[in-house]
């Protein structure tokens, strides 16, 4: 009897040794757990903004924090950002990395720079879209009236061709404005004299008809086109119904 409760007292004995390795081993695994949990979790960190700094400056926010930087080759235009300066990031502003996650840079490469193409002796329309195409505005355009250029000609422009800009002003030829005459009023006239005095201005003169007209001479305008009072600029042709 004696001998059966000393081998139950060791059975028992070793069952609560190996029950207390198994708590060893769980209460091992769950520490084990969490400190690893903690220790990925302080190598997380949060991803400063970066955008609009300097290479150097970037460097050292990300140094602080224990993340490397990646400078990209590719540089992209931008209208906004200076060229030299970080233009976007990879992971952005705000977000989380486990160190030691690189964190990408792209620099800006500044404003698209136009050259302004030339212009001069090209129509007005011709010249805005060359410049549409380049992408190149017009700053302001100016009129000038010569008759030593074809009317609606650029006949200068500023800055010259293959500048860096990307507006330009222009000059364009309205063309020498016209010499124009008030149409006399030449009814009872003699037709002969006056068509004399219009074509010596420069003026087509036509005697169309000859009508008889009781109590009027022959050689008498009668009728005219255009009326007195109308503009009529040189080349213009005038109209005359004589009396015979």
């Amino acid at each position: 009897m004696e001998a059966r409760r000393g081998f139950t007292g060791r059975v028992w004995g070793a069952g609560k040794l190996v029950m207390l390795l198994a708590l060893l081993c769980v209460t091992y695994g769950v520490s084990f757990g969490m400190a690893m949990r903690l220790a990925l979790r302080s190598r997380d960190v949060r991803v400063p903004e970066l955008r609009g700094r300097t290479v150097n400056q970037a460097s050292t926010s990300l140094t602080e924090l224990g993340l490397p930087l990646k400078v990209e080759e590719a540089r992209r235009s931008d209208p906004k950002v200076a060229a030299g300066l970080i233009l976007a990031q990879d992971p952005v502003s705000g977000s989380t990395a486990r160190r030691p996650r690189s964190v990408k840079v792209w620099l800006s490469a500044g404003p698209t720079v136009s050259r302004v193409p030339a212009v001069v002796g090209l129509t007005e329309r011709t010249a805005q879209l060359r410049l549409e195409g380049e992408g190149v505005g017009i700053r302001d355009l100016a009129a000038v009236r010569s008759s030593a250029f074809p009317a609606g000609i650029i006949v200068a422009q500023n800055p010259a061709p293959g500048a860096a800009a990307d507006t330009v002003s222009l000059l364009v030829n309205r063309g020498e404005r016209g010499t124009t005459y008030v149409m006399p009023d030449l009814i009872g006239v003699n037709a002969e004299q006056a068509a004399e005095v219009l074509r010596v201005r420069g003026f087509r003169v036509a005697l169309v008809a000859e009508q008889p007209y009781p109590g009027v001479p022959p050689g008498i305008v009668l009728r005219q086109s255009p009326l007195g009072g109308f503009q009529i600029a040189p080349g213009n042709a005038i109209s005359l119904e004589v009396s015979r």
